[in-house]
């Protein structure tokens, strides 16, 4: 195994695949899913499939510049559904630049971004089934299990 050297010119271990994320254990970790939800927590427990054990867990959805969060508390994340997990850092400057919102209003603001969506893949599909042209948008791949 290869030795790096982190930021601080400490020797790091480097560890392959799921075992890279025993060093974030008892860390906050933002986890992506498949589904393209983002949940954020501590990492208490992985396993050799990438099952992900988080405790004070919280769902944060971000629409536009605003972005809420919901409590979602002890939360089991199948290894298969994870995208992206890595240690969070809130110093991030980008970070700042959203407004935060209540979860009533980020979730009504998700709800009217879903629809105007809908309504627009609606209008694509007629103008391709005008044409003859069959439409595929992007989700239905992921509704079939690509």
């Amino acid at each position: 195994m290869a030795n790096l050297v982190d930021d601080l010119g400490q020797e790091m271990l480097y560890l392959p695949g799921t075992a890279s994320l025993i060093q974030d254990i008892d860390k906050r970790v933002t986890v992506v899913l498949r589904d393209g939800r983002t949940l954020i927590g501590f990492l208490r427990s992985i396993d050799q499939f990438a099952n992900l054990l988080l405790t004070e867990t919280i769902e944060r959805i971000h629409v536009r510049d605003k972005y809420g969060d919901i409590d979602r508390g002890v939360f089991l994340i199948r290894g298969e559904n994870v995208v992206l997990c890595g240690e969070t850092d809130f110093r991030n400057h980008k970070f700042r630049e959203l407004k935060r919102v209540s979860q009533e209003e980020i979730l009504k603001i998700q709800a009217e971004e879903i629809k105007e969506k809908e309504e627009k893949q609606k209008l694509l599909r007629k103008v391709f089934q005008e044409q003859g042209v069959p439409y595929y948008s992007n989700d239905t791949m992921a509704d079939e299990g690509f």
